[in-house]
């Protein structure tokens, strides 16, 4: 049986966008200095709702970036793929689905394995605030099996 419930999740994404990006410069080591700075992304939306892809755009850093999100009705999870120029590799996916938070709001967690300067790690993406006009994603880590997260990177965005 294949549940579709979840395609269409990422829809709201479609288009362009102006981000403010604020990330922690040395996660995993108890620092509090962050670098905020601009970018840009464009999303495209695939499959009918079942898949999405962007590109981001962040010359004030330097690098572009790309993410590749695909909807398994087998399962009723996502699975996001990020890519940039610097390594020119598709990471492996983080995994999840969309839930209501309780306000009638819908956000999304995706998790999956991965490891920062050679300590493994669990990463978490989350999205929030998606039906507001202005969505909001963040990146955590975890190096205690999910017990505890720090959150390094807020990307807040405003449709251009």
């Amino acid at each position: 049986m294949s549940d579709t419930t979840g395609a269409g999740d990422f829809d709201f994404f479609v288009g362009d966008w102006d981000i403010t990006n604020r990330r922690l410069l040395k996660p995993l080591t108890g620092s509090d200095e962050w670098d905020t700075f601009p970018a840009t992304s464009r999303s495209h939306g695939l499959f009918e709702g079942a898949g999405n892809f962007d590109e981001f755009s962040c010359p004030a850093r330097g690098f572009r970036g790309m993410t590749l999100r695909l909807y398994a009705p087998e399962t009723g999870e996502w699975s996001l793929y990020w890519a940039n120029n610097r390594t020119g590799r598709l990471q492996s996916p983080v995994t999840g689905r969309y839930a209501d938070n309780g306000e009638g709001e819908g956000e999304g967690d995706f998790y999956g394995d991965d490891e920062h300067d050679g300590t493994p790690i669990r990463v978490r993406y989350r999205w929030t605030r998606v039906s507001s006009g202005s969505p909001r994603w963040e990146q955590a880590y975890s190096t205690d099996g999910e017990a505890t997260w720090e959150t390094n990177w807020f990307m807040d965005f405003t449709r251009r």
